[in-house]
C-alpha cells in the first residue's frame, strides 16, 4: 500500500482530514462522510527523522487529550533530568539504643521512604533485592541483635507531599489498580487483589479473599454475576479512607475471579506486614505503625535498598504503561530539583525542561505524568518534537527507544507483528474513553525513518475500528 493509498484510506474514514502543505487551503471535506467520526478531533503529524520534512499533517498544533502517550514526555524528561542510572533508595533504620543483654531496643524502627515505586513490585520479581523482600529487612533487624522494640514502626515519607492523587483524576479511576497514587513509601505496586466467587447471572457475588491483607479495610460488595465474560467491576473509594465500594459485574459461575484495586495507605500496609513478620521471627513490637519525621543525625542504618536503574523502570513503564511509575517520576523530579516531591511542581518542571530544549510548549497542559487525567492536553507537534529530540539530541536515545513496545508486545499487542518486520515500528499507545493515540518511530521498507503522532479524540464507535485504521495507515507508510 503506497502513501497515496494511505492518504485515501485516512480521508475515507476521517472526512475532515488534510495533508501536508494543503492543510490551510484544502481540507478534503468532499470525500465520504462517515458519521461515526464527523464530530471527532483528529491530530496527525508524520515527519522525516533526518530532514524533519513534514510527510503528513492535520491539526498538528491542536491541543488534544493524549492518554498514555503523555508518558513519552514524562519518561524522556526523567531520563534527561535524573539520568538513566538514577536509583531510588528506601532505608530501614532505628533510633535509640539496643540493650546488648536483653536485645531490647529503647526506640523506634523507622522506614525512610525515598519514593521507590518498585519496592516489592510484581514487575521486578527478578530484581535481586526483591527476591527476598521483605525477609531481608526482618533479617537485618534480627542481625542487629534486636529481640524487642519498645517503640513504634515509624513511616517517614517526608520527601513527598501528602496528596498522592493528582487533583484531576476521576472517581471511576482512583479506586482501581491503574489509579493508585504515588507515595514516598510505596509497596507492592500500591495494589491489592480482591477475589470473588460468582453465581448465576443476576445473582450477587461473594468476596472470598484479599491479598495482601489491608488492616481496617471495609469492602462493600455490590458486584453482580453476569453472562458477560468481561471484567466490568470497578472499585470506588478515597485513597485515604479504608472503605471501598465495588460495583459492576464479573462473569458468572466462577469459583475464583480476581480484580485489582488501589491500596489505601501503602506505607501502613508495609508497616503492618513488617510487624507480623517480626513477631513470627520472635521479635516483640510494643508499639504500632505511625507516620512521622525522623532525625537522620541520630539514626542507625539497618538496611538500604536501592531500586533498579531508571533505565529499567522507564522500560517497564512505557512497555506496560504503568501509571504509578510515571507519577513517581514526576514527584521525584520535583524532589530532586526543589527538595519536595509534589505533582504540581514536577509537571511544571517537565514543561519548563521541554521549553528549554526549544519546544514550543504553548497549548501543553500537564496535570500528571501518566496521562490518566482527562485535563491533560498536548499537540501532535509537541509529541513529535519530543521524539525528535530524544532520537537526535539525547545521550539516552537508545534507552528511550528501547522502552517503547513493538507490535505484538506490551500494550502494542493489538498490532500484528507480521505487518512490521525487522523492528520497523516502535511506539507508545494511549487510550481512555473516546481517546486513542499512537506515537513513535517507523522505518519504511526503503529505509526512510519517520517520526509520527496520531491522536484521535471524541470519537463514536469502537476502539477496535480506530486501531485497525491506524494500523493500516502505518502499514501504508511502511510500504512507501
Amino acid at each position: 500500500m503506497k502513501l497515496q493509498t494511505f492518504s485515501l484510506l485516512i480521508t475515507i474514514f476521517f472526512s475532515h482530514l488534510c495533508f501536508g502543505q494543503e492543510i490551510t487551503s484544502n481540507c478534503l471535506n468532499n470525500f465520504i462522510n462517515n458519521p461515526a467520526y464527523a464530530n471527532s478531533e483528529i491530530g496527525l503529524l508524520v515527519v522525516d527523522l533526518n530532514t524533519e520534512e513534514i510527510v503528513l499533517e492535520n491539526n498538528a498544533h491542536t491541543s488534544m487529550v493524549p492518554g498514555s502517550i503523555l508518558k513519552l514526555s514524562t519518561s524522556a524528561a526523567a531520563l534527561e533530568i535524573l539520568g538513566e542510572g538514577y536509583r531510588f533508595k528506601t532505608e530501614l533504620a532505628y533510633s535509640g539504643d539496643i540493650d546488648p543483654e536483653s536485645g531490647k531496643l529503647a526506640g523506634d524502627l523507622i522506614i525512610i521512604g525515598g519514593g521507590d515505586p518498585t519496592l516489592g513490585s510484581e514487575y521486578f520479581n527478578n530484581y535481586p533485592p526483591n527476591y527476598n523482600f521483605p525477609e531481608a529487612w526482618i533479617d537485618s533487624v534480627v542481625a542487629a541483635g534486636i529481640s524487642k522494640v519498645d517503640g513504634n514502626i515509624v513511616l517517614d515519607g517526608a520527601i513527598y507531599e501528602g496528596q498522592t492523587i493528582p487533583n484531576t483524576w476521576i472517581w471511576e479511576d482512583i479506586g482501581n489498580y491503574y489509579g493508585a497514587g504515588a507515595s514516598a513509601i510505596s509497596v507492592y505496586d500500591n495494589m491489592f487483589r480482591i477475589t470473588f466467587m460468582s453465581a448465576s447471572a443476576g445473582e450477587p457475588t461473594r468476596i472470598i479473599s484479599i491479598s495482601p491483607e489491608v488492616d481496617g479495610l471495609e469492602l462493600v460488595n455490590e458486584v453482580i454475576s453476569s453472562n458477560d465474560t468481561r471484567d466490568l467491576a470497578y472499585v470506588f473509594g478515597s485513597p485515604w479512607v479504608g472503605k471501598k465500594i465495588i460495583r459492576g459485574t464479573i462473569p458468572e459461575n466462577r469459583s475464583k475471579f480476581t480484580i485489582r484495586a488501589s491500596m489505601p495507605e501503602p506505607g501502613l500496609v508495609l508497616g503492618d506486614d513488617l510487624i507480623k513478620r517480626l513477631r513470627e521471627k520472635g521479635v516483640e513490637i510494643k508499639g504500632r505503625v505511625v507516620k512521622g519525621k525522623s532525625d537522620n543525625k541520630v539514626l542507625k542504618l539497618l538496611l538500604g535498598q536501592k531500586s533498579p536503574r531508571l533505565s529499567e523502570i522507564v522500560k517497564v513503564m512505557n512497555h506496560e504503561s504503568v501509571n504509578l511509575f510515571a507519577e513517581h517520576l514526576v514527584k521525584q523530579i520535583a524532589y530532586e530539583e526543589t527538595g519536595r516531591g509534589a505533582t504540581e511542581t514536577g509537571v511544571e518542571l517537565i514543561k519548563q525542561f521541554w521549553a528549554g530544549k526549544g519546544i514550543d510548549t504553548h497549548g501543553m497542559f500537564l496535570e500528571d505524568g501518566s496521562g490518566l487525567s482527562h485535563f491533560n492536553a498536548i499537540t501532535p507537534r509537541q509529541v513529535v518534537d519530543i521524539l525528535l529530540f530524544m532520537k537526535k539530541n539525547s545521550t539516552h536515545s537508545r534507552v528511550f527507544e528501547n522502552s517503547l513496545p513493538s507490535p505484538g508486545n506490551g500494550t502494542l499487542y493489538v498490532f500484528d507483528p507480521d505487518n512490521f518486520p525487522n523492528g520497523s515500528l516502535k511506539c507508545k499507545s494511549g487510550s481512555m474513553t473516546r481517546v486513542r493515540c499512537y506515537a513513535g518511530y517507523l522505518t519504511t521498507d526503503s529505509g526512510r525513518e519517520l517520526v509520527f503522532s496520531f491522536m484521535v479524540n471524541n470519537f463514536e464507535g469502537s476502539h477496535q475500528n480506530i486501531i485497525s485504521i491506524i494500523e493500516q495507515g502505518l502499514i501504508g507508510l511502511r510500504e512507501d
